[in-house]
């Protein structure tokens, strides 16, 4: 066992963690575990290990140039990023702002539809979301959370609401973009909301069929003078320095859960430390647990068992909130039951999921900020250069996108090889223009990480950003085959027991990929990026693949690296699903083609200008740098609405369209308001010079 994995391993063992536990009665008809039979997707990986692997094998390398489309349903403009699933011959999924549908699997009749009215509820936690990444079935029952906090349990058959439990604190910057996971007759959920206020990660564990609360577990400690909750924070805070609880501190499990019955035991993967730059959360001092690692969790109780740190100290944004996969690997000559993860930081990481031993961890991109994981002592051996000491500026491969981002890799117990889709792509850092002194968090809805990053080309002549689907196997830690799948994001990847790969691409293409020798072996033109993880599940004997096409989160938001523009009016966000004999087609898509809008009375002042480009800051996630949009919400130099100041305070302040996802930034000043309009108006300028 490593010292760095095993920290507080007398406090385990104190605690009367069991490895051995008991199971709470799972049996091999629990369609969650690896051995089942049943031919449902019901979580979002399909398996309490999360492998995203389905062992159906009628749809093969002989029979895929058979597969084609069944039927397809259109979504409204919204996220439609998010993992569907599949129980007792009903699809759900959950797009926009968890609003949830279900449909017949074998047909795509839309049986029902349910709106928590999260968009509305939401108040200013409004302008940290992405909407939701997907939801869980649990016997019967349809589990999802929402930007404003709610878990809540739907009656699968009908869509009627069970439960709601609040997860969050009203007025705190908190919020759920993730999927629910279920297990052993509980759910659990964390959430986001680092990035932008002083945020406290935290996991809480409800029960499945009544929505009461069972435990909850904090990622990183409190104030010490409010008194910490248990040993483990007490033992994290000695991994701490200055007042950083006054930044939360961070660690957001916003996305991923794993449960191993055997050991009863669920795998925490959180998130970077708030804020980014650790000279200023931590006076530079300290490992600052528990960010940006694997925790493992007694399942009945939440009590700590171990953890893995993969970025002790971190300062770049590097999320280790990616999903964590289980496997049973021979390595070395001994049989190993391993967790693996691919986190943003380029590593790729095999761990012993009994006693969080770290086996392995090899990059699987261009690394910068160290050069490898000393195995010794489980801790990376850093380029100091990276901490962009004395106000210097270090070029960081990965940029805070990450190496692996959200969508999931797949691990296929077929080829025994995990599939992981890779972004290779730098960014520059440097925190020479911040008061590290007198810092704090700038108001509203600036993602600040006290710390100045932005993407930067290698050769400084042409743009950074590239993906490729990697084939990898665990055991060796050597690459079987790569294929480049364009940029700046790859889609979410699905592996098959018919020796297939499955992965969706921003350019529109579907692929599937010979899982052996990453030859293509067929392809759907979806005619909208595909960024969502397909499944892939069987219904009165005949096995289907099912995946949604659109643009969500943060994927396009750099519109310099995108392979085409994408409209968010008019991208065709739709559920696909696939089965051998399908006919069905799509109706053809045109090009899209920026144009701006007329703007007759608009006058230059580039002062004005500038002033509303730091205003922007607000709004460039979500339409785009330079106000280029990308997909995931309207381009504005295409838009009426700047041009006239009343129509666009109606909205930007006034809420108008917050039923839409649009928030309401109700601080703004009259002058902050006049100068953000004021550049808008200048880029749809700009773009008339150019298309006129």
């Amino acid at each position: 066992m490593k010292k760095t994995t095993l920290i507080g391993l007398a406090l385990t063992l104190s605690m009367g963690a069991s490895y051995g536990a008991d199971t709470g009665g799972t049996s091999s008809t629990d369609p969650y575990l690896d051995t089942s039979t049943n031919g449902n997707w019901p979580g979002y990986g399909r398996t309490y290990g999360e492998q995203h692997y389905s062992p159906l094998s009628a749809i093969d390398g002989n029979s895929v140039s058979k597969l084609g489309l069944v039927w397809s349903l259109d979504l409204p403009p919204a996220n439609s990023v998010s993992a569907p699933v599949e129980a007792d011959g009903i699809v759900y999924t959950s797009t926009g702002y968890s609003v949830v549908r279900a449909m017949d699997a074998a047909t795509g009749k839309l049986l029902w539809t349910y709106d928590p009215k999260a968009a509305e509820a939401s108040g200013d936690k409004l302008r940290e979301g992405w909407g939701s990444r997907g939801l869980a079935w649990y016997k019967g029952k349809i589990y999802v959370g929402t930007q404003d906090g709610r878990l809540i349990a739907l009656d699968g058959k009908t869509g009627r609401e069970i439960w709601s439990a609040m997860t969050l604190e009203k007025e705190d910057y908190r919020f759920i973009s993730g999927a629910p996971r279920a297990f052993d007759g509980k759910i659990i959920i964390g959430h986001g909301g680092a990035d932008a206020a002083n945020t406290r990660g935290y996991v809480t564990t409800y029960d499945a069929e009544t929505g009461k609360q069972l435990w909850r577990f904090y990622l990183v400690p409190g104030n010490p003078a409010n008194g910490f909750e248990n040993k483990t924070m007490e033992m994290a805070a000695k991994t701490w320095s200055g007042q950083w609880w006054k930044y939360g501190g961070g660690a957001t499990a916003w996305n991923t859960f794993s449960y191993d019955p055997d050991t009863d035991t669920v795998f925490v993967g959180t998130g970077n430390g708030a804020p980014w730059n650790h000279k200023i959360r931590s006076e530079g001092k300290g490992d600052n647990l528990f960010v940006c690692s694997i925790v493992a969790l007694d399942a009945k109780t939440g009590a700590y068992k171990w953890h893995y740190q993969a970025n002790p100290g971190e300062s770049w944004d590097y999320n280790a909130a990616m999903d964590i996969q289980f496997a049973d690997l021979m390595i070395d000559g001994k049989p190993r039951k391993v967790l693996m993860q691919a986190p943003k930081n380029g590593f790729f990481y095999v761990i012993d999921r009994v006693t969080g031993e770290l086996i392995s961890a090899e990059p699987i991109t261009r690394v910068s900020w160290a050069s490898k994981i000393d195995l010794k002592t489980g801790r990376p051996v850093e380029n100091p250069a990276a901490r962009y000491p004395n106000g210097t500026t270090f070029i960081m491969r990965p940029g805070p996108v990450g190496a692996h981002g959200w969508p999931p890799s797949s691990y296929s117990e077929k080829t025994k090889l995990i599939y992981i889709p890779v972004i290779d792509q730098s960014f520059s850092y440097s925190d020479a223009k911040i008061d590290k002194a007198h810092w704090t968090r700038p108001p509203g809805d600036q993602v600040s990480g006290a710390v100045t990053s932005f993407g930067v080309p290698p050769d400084g002549k042409s743009p950074d950003g590239t993906t490729y689907l990697l084939a990898r196997d665990p055991a060796t830690q050597k690459d079987i085959w790569k294929v480049a799948t364009g940029a700046p994001w790859g889609g979410g990847v699905l592996t098959t027991g018919g020796n297939l790969v499955f992965e969706g691409r921003y350019d529109g293409n579907f692929d599937a990929y010979d899982a052996a020798t990453g030859k293509l072996l067929w392809s759907f033109a979806a005619q909208a990026p595909v960024l969502a993880p397909p499944i892939s599940y069987e219904v009165n004997g005949r096995q289907y693949v099912t995946v949604l096409t659109g643009v969500g989160t943060s994927a396009g938001f750099r519109y310099d690296i995108l392979p085409f523009p994408t409209d968010y009016r008019s991208q065709a966000r739709r559920v696909l699903t696939f089965a051998l004999g399908g006919t069905g087609t799509l109706p053809k898509a045109e090009p899209y083609t920026p144009a701006a809008v007329s703007d007759p009375d608009y006058k230059e002042d580039k002062a004005a200008a500038d002033r509303g480009a730091e205003t922007y800051i607000h709004c460039l996630v979500c339409h785009g740098i330079d106000a280029h949009g990308t997909g995931a919400a309207p381009d504005l130099r295409s838009s009426p609405i700047p041009t006239s100041a009343e129509a666009f305070d109606s909205i930007v302040r006034q809420g108008a369209l917050v039923s839409q996802g649009m928030p309401r930034f109700h601080e703004l000043t009259d002058q902050e308001m006049r100068d953000v309009r004021q550049y808008i108006r200048s880029k749809a300028a700009e773009l008339r010079k150019v298309t006129q």
